[in-house]
């Protein structure tokens, strides 16, 4: 679940009280999802994973046990907040081996008002332990919660057959999703929630609100669209990462014109062309939107774990 604490208030927001969370706290060994992962639980359905399996089918009837319960503590504020582990072996029908510690907590319409507050702590930058106090009226939360999910910004160009695959790839994904194109009406009326479409007459122009740290894919329906956002990024982006779409002789071109612009070697590296992952030869839009996406997924994750190497460093120096 990519943002627990807004599905949650938004759960109990529309009347679905009583709603159970529930949360991996605790990992040893193999395990099907990661410490923070959480799903949701209220009595005609569920949302999020915490790895599927009969580990899921489980807690899905412990939560479901919560939500039959009467009513544990007066006021506002989660209750029934428990914690079991299950080992993932053959009474589980699971043979990872590991051990899960999950979190049960249940939430009922008062505690509407609370995540309300929690929202907005959020979105002014407040520290975990306060949201945490709010969120699940345990500060200690903090240290395995996912609070604000990490999202990457990226800026999608083009509006066509690749990239209507593509923001349906991503929708569930741990990305948000800035779509521009320059033709008419080249948006579908529905969008995912993570997706904002931008129409504008000079794509090219957009990049100088891109932000430190965003990423762009370069795939409009014109060559020439294509290289005027190139050269737009080369020039003024802040971006982190950029990928264009194209084969291997569009590839060449496009570096033989940047080149003759002025842009360095190094420069033009910056622009990852093609784009996917290798393996995939098929054509088809959604193929090649998987393939896309799997790159993406890998360079967050490559991301992650540079970021992570220094501070283990630091613990262990």
């Amino acid at each position: 679940m990519r943002d627990w604490l807004q599905a949650l208030h938004d759960q109990l927001a529309a009347g679905r009280a009583p709603v159970v969370r529930v949360v991996v706290a605790n990992v040893r060994g193999s395990a099907p999802r990661e410490p923070g992962a959480s799903m949701l639980v209220t009595a005609d359905g569920e949302s999020g994973t915490i790895g599927g399996g009969h580990l899921e089918l489980v807690a899905t009837r412990v939560a479901r046990d919560h939500l039959g319960q009467t009513r544990d503590r007066p006021g506002p504020g989660p209750g029934l907040a428990q914690v079991f582990r299950f080992p993932l072996a053959a009474s589980l029908g699971q043979c990872c081996g590991g051990i899960v510690e999950l979190w049960f907590q249940r939430y009922d319409a008062d505690d509407l008002a609370p995540l309300a507050e929690a929202l907005r702590l959020r979105a002014e930058g407040a520290a975990p332990e306060a949201i945490a106090a709010l969120a699940s009226r345990d500060p200690g939360a903090a240290r395995y919660e996912c609070f604000s999910p990490q999202l990457t910004t990226l800026w999608l160009f083009g509006a066509g057959h690749v990239g209507r695959a593509l923001v349906h790839v991503l929708a569930p994904l741990p990305f948000t999703v800035k779509w521009l194109d320059s033709r008419e009406d080249p948006f579908p009326a529905a969008l995912p929630a993570n997706v904002r479409a931008i129409s504008t007459d000079d794509p090219a122009a957009e990049v100088t609100a891109m932000a430190a740290g965003d990423w762009a894919l370069v795939l409009t329906h014109s060559h020439d669209e294509d290289f005027a956002i190139c050269e737009a990024l080369l020039k003024h982006g802040q971006f982190d990462w950029a990928g264009v779409i194209g084969s291997m002789p569009k590839t060449k071109r496009f570096r033989q014109r940047l080149a003759q612009r002025g842009f360095t070697h190094a420069d033009v590296a910056r622009l990852t062309m093609p784009i996917g992952i290798g393996g995939i030869g098929s054509k088809e839009p959604a193929a090649i939107a998987v393939a896309v996406a799997a790159q993406l997924l890998q360079l967050r994750e490559a991301n992650a774990a540079a970021d992570e190497f220094p501070a283990r460093t630091r613990r262990e120096s």
